[in-house]
């Protein structure tokens, strides 16, 4: 599936290391074409509720899915903040 840069992604499955969690939704800000050692991808944004960048990870075309107006954003805890 081909998204659109700065449209909004879900993403489909964990990423551990990133610690994001399938449905977590981002927005798409660099596309990657497929390469005969990598598949399609995609940078994909998350943000925070106060809207600052959580982080940017690269991510397969097959681990997003589009956002529709039918999914719901529920916030979750990623961490502990310390301030």
């Amino acid at each position: 599936m081909n998204f659109s840069l700065f449209s909004r992604v879900i993403l489909t499955e964990d990423i551990p290391d990133e610690n994001l969690v399938a449905g977590d939704m981002g927005v798409v800000v660099e596309h990657h074409l497929a390469t005969p050692d990598y598949p399609e991808g995609y940078e994909v944004e998350f943000f925070a509720g106060n809207g600052e960048t959580v982080s940017v990870v690269s991510v397969p075309a097959t681990a997003l899915r589009s956002a529709t107006r039918k999914d719901i954003l529920h916030a979750r805890e990623q961490f502990a903040v310390t301030s």
